[in-house]
């Protein structure tokens, strides 16, 4: 089922609204609550349960992780959409309220309206039913009204059997009103009508649906001799019900870049025909006059409205599916394994300026900055070579991290080479992203971190730690300006936002966080922290020395009881007084381990050790829990944690792939087997680097022998994957691959 999740957004003039009682609250509560479980097909006692931890001011990564007994277990997406579809049916719950008090005031709230309004489950079908009521501006109805032509719109309306119009239509000429003649009395009338059919709320329910489900998008180019990227669409069209996202946001862009003309094909003799049977009840005298109507309402009201409503629905889809599959992408970015361990010099790649080199040591501490002019125009190569070796050798340099933007080939061929030269089997390149590093580089918190040197450096830096840590380092970047999505720029930026901020807290607090070397941009986006709480921890820190135990957050100015609670658990103190520190236990547990040890007969420091291991081989969760006065999933929890203290669940996806030597697009040749990482996963495919300038295209259709739905569900970023390739265009610099096994 689609869901609506845009804001509610209320007229600034219809916003006074009176309060609920307790009595009244409850009942909306108890719909909303239907509503969502219904929904959402999850039991309406877990929905209520989810609802009130959320009301207490609880966090979608808390709840997921310490009230799984509460909840029954959802998991965090279950808690996202019910938190999700909780803001948007309690703000379309205040809306209700607001349009029944205005029609009320009017004196036009009948028990079937305000009964109508009440079981309305999204905001279109609201502001239907208040169409007919709201104040509009001067429109052809409101003038003929105000002309005195409503009697006469009445008398078409009542669909007499007998009588002529024009001769009614005589009755209403008022020179001194504006009407001249009895033909512009009889279009007044006409008007009023056309207008009364168009604010119709049934009639535009099954219009808004004809359309979708039988109509055809259109589109073709204001000039079809210019060359753009929307070629494709010059000359297109397609079932406005098949439309998928990506082509729906494409078509946008390009009529938003005046490039392309869109519209509609719809067959208006069905809705013609629809609209006749909803309101010409019998035979009359003016039947002719009211299909004329009919004709002129369809065309000049309504369908340029529903177009809009209509195409208003497939970019909101589009937009949530664009969304979706940015935070997914993000997602497995940052949970990209780290490589740690290694000395990494970082290299941000250019022509004219030169690259710019960052060494940095295995815990990311700058160690120096360079620059060399090895590419093009300066092609300073054996200077260059001299820095390079240097730097390598001094800070023993084990990897090297390019930066994929301008000049980054040539830069690869020159890395290579050197290594060849070099002759160091533990040497080794990679090419990353450099997505975002240039908005790091420019960023106040750059500045505050390198105000010595210049942004170009600093982006070198950034390169280089992004290897060694990816989530520590990406979370200092607007999550969009991490470019692993599509359309990225086409959708509702707050909303983005919100989304993406929403997938970099719940990678963060699925790693857990060093307590004692997070970054205050690491610090928060753990559950419960903000900005300036997280300064205030590293402040702590840098002033009383390194945290030795989980309690001392209590000690952290504005740091609450509630915060406290939410964040503690996704702390880590690897050299902490208490082993349990270091663990994703929360201290509200600590009881419960203590028991558990005593019945053991071991001490604490026995954590990860063999022994405890092959003592919680033998326990009986299900038993041990009703014994230590706590829940099942809390205590499985409990024993992987105590099993595996200390542990990254990162470190078990495969590292990405390093290289030695460079591959040039010339190589491929159709059939070629090739190792790649998935880059970006879209609609149509995925992305795939095969160590090549541009990474080359897996189409959805080669994902896989079987149907595949999306490419979502075969591959996520980071996957190292082993590919065919299909065709190459040395041209355009395009590279087809295939998954499927010609075998």
């Amino acid at each position: 089922m689609a869901k609506e999740t845009k804001q509610v957004l209320i007229p600034e003039e219809e916003t006074k609204g009176s309060e609920l009682t307790p009595a009244e609250k409850a009942k909306v509560e108890e719909r909303i609550l239907k509503q969502i479980a219904a929904e959402l097909q999850i039991p309406a006692g877990k929905v209520k349960t989810t609802i009130g931890l959320l009301d207490e001011g609880n966090t979608i990564p808390f709840i997921a992780r310490y009230r799984k007994e509460m909840t029954g277990e959802l998991d965090e997406n279950q808690l996202r959409d019910i938190e999700d579809r909780l803001q948007y049916i309690r703000s379309l719950e205040e809306r209700k309220r607001e349009v029944i008090r205005l029609i009320d005031e009017q004196g036009k709230l009948s028990a079937e309206l305000k009964t109508s309004i009440e079981s309305a489950a999204k905001l279109q079908e609201v502001e239907d039913l208040y169409r007919p009521y709201r104040q509009k501006r001067k429109t052809r109805a409101s003038v003929a009204k105000e002309r005195g032509l409503e009697p006469l719109s009445l008398w078409l309306w009542s669909q007499p059997r007998s009588g002529a119009a024009m001769v009614e239509a005589a009755r209403y000429v008022n020179p001194e009103k504006g009407v001249h003649t009895a033909e512009e009395a009889l279009q007044g009338a006409m008007d009023i009508i056309a207008e009364n059919i168009a604010d119709d709320a049934k009639i535009r329910s099954w219009l808004r649906k004809f359309t979708h489900d039988n109509g055809m998008l259109t589109t073709e180019a204001k000039d079809k001799a210019a060359e753009s990227v929307y070629e494709m669409y010059y000359e297109y069209s397609e079932p406005i019900r098949r439309l998928p996202p990506h082509r729906i946001l494409a078509i946008n862009r390009g009529e938003r870049e005046e490039i392309l003309k869109v519209r509609f094909e719809v067959p208006q003799e069905k809705i013609h025909d629809y609209i006749a049977r909803q309101t010409l009840k019998r035979e009359s005298a003016v039947r002719e006059i009211l299909l004329a109507v009919i004709e002129d309402t369809y065309k000049r009201l309504l369908a340029p409205s529903v177009e809009r409503e209509v195409r208003g629905e497939l970019t909101d889809k589009a937009e949530e599916q664009a969304i979706r599959i940015f935070g997914e992408n993000l997602r497995n970015l940052l949970l990209q394994p780290p490589v740690k361990g290694k000395r990494v010099l970082g290299v941000d790649p250019a022509y004219r300026t030169g690259c710019k080199l960052a060494a940095v040591d295995d815990t990311g501490k700058l160690l120096e900055i360079a620059v060399t002019y090895p590419t093009p125009p300066n092609n300073k190569v054996a200077e260059a070579k001299a820095v390079f070796r240097r730097l390598i050798e001094q800070h023993g340099i084990e990897l090297l991290v390019i930066g994929n933007g301008t000049a980054s080939r040539e830069t690869e061929q020159f890395v290579s080479a050197l290594i060849g030269e070099l002759k160091r089997p533990d040497l080794h390149y990679i090419i990353v992203s450099e997505a975002g590093a240039s908005v790091y580089s420019a960023s106040k918190l750059a500045q505050e971190e390198f105000p010595e040197l210049d942004v170009a450096e600093r982006s070198a830096i950034s390169i280089a730690r992004r290897m060694q840590d990816p989530l520590a380092e990406l979370v200092k970047i607007e999550p969009k300006a991490i470019g692993v999505g599509q359309y990225q720029h086409d959708v509702q930026q707050k909303r983005l936002d919100e989304s993406l901020n929403a997938v970099v807290e719940s990678a963060v607090n699925h790693v857990g966080v060093d307590l004692n070397t997070a970054s205050p941009s690491l610090l928060q986006y753990v559950a419960g922290v903000n900005a300036t709480t997280a300064k205030n921890i590293v402040k702590f820190r840098e002033e009383n020395g390194k945290f030795t135990s989980r309690k001392q957050l209590q000690k952290v100015p504005r740091l609450g009881a509630k915060t406290f609670e939410q964040c503690v658990g996704f702390m880590r103190l690897s050299d902490a007084e208490s082993p349990l520190d270091n663990t994703p236990i929360h201290p509200e547990s600590y009881g419960v381990v203590d028991q558990l040890f005593r019945d053991l007969k071991l001490k604490l420091e026995a954590v990860g050790s063999q022994e405890l291991k092959d003592k919680l081989r033998e326990l009986r969760p299900e038993e041990a829990a009703v014994r230590l006065g706590v829940g099942v999933p809390t205590l499985r929890d409990i024993l992987d944690s105590l099993q595996r203290p200390g542990r990254d669940p990162r470190e078990e996806l495969p590292l990405p792939i390093l290289r030695t030597d460079v591959l040039k697009i010339e190589d491929l040749a159709p059939g070629m087997e090739l190792q790649g990482t998935v880059r970006n996963v879209i609609d149509f495919g995925a992305f795939v680097d095969i160590g090549i300038k541009n990474d080359g295209l897996v189409h959805i259709s080669q994902l896989s022998d079987t149907y595949v739905k999306h490419p979502m569900d075969v591959v996520s970023i980071g996957d190292v994957v082993t590919v065919w390739v299909l065709s190459v265009d040395l041209k355009k610099g395009r590279v087809s691959l295939t998954m499927k096994s010609p075998s």
